[in-house]
């Protein structure tokens, strides 16, 4: 039982630190910027050729944008699953 509480306490600590960082390669990966570091917002914008998700596609930037919460989810899902597994097997359940 310890065992699967130590395991699911580890899982939970490592998914919950990397949700700040996937949010922001997200980010990054839904946006565009030119050579200068300014945003691009269309695709004939100086040096934003292959403009980024935002520009091309807003439908693909708002799902791309979901993912964050969908991983944070998972993570949530890992909690209660530990948690109910541990219970069961000291009985309460």
């Amino acid at each position: 039982m310890i065992n699967r509480l130590i395991g699911g306490f580890v899982a939970i600590l490592i998914g919950v630190s990397l949700i700040g960082p996937i949010a922001s390669q997200v980010n990054t990966a839904a946006q565009s910027t030119n050579s200068s570091g300014s945003t691009c917002t269309t695709t004939t914008q100086g040096g934003c050729s292959g403009a980024g998700l935002y520009v091309s596609s807003s439908w693909g930037a708002t799902v791309l944008k979901l993912v964050p919460g969908f991983f944070a989810l998972g993570i949530l899902g890992v909690g209660i699953a530990v948690t109910y597994g541990s219970l069961r097997d000291a009985g309460v359940v």
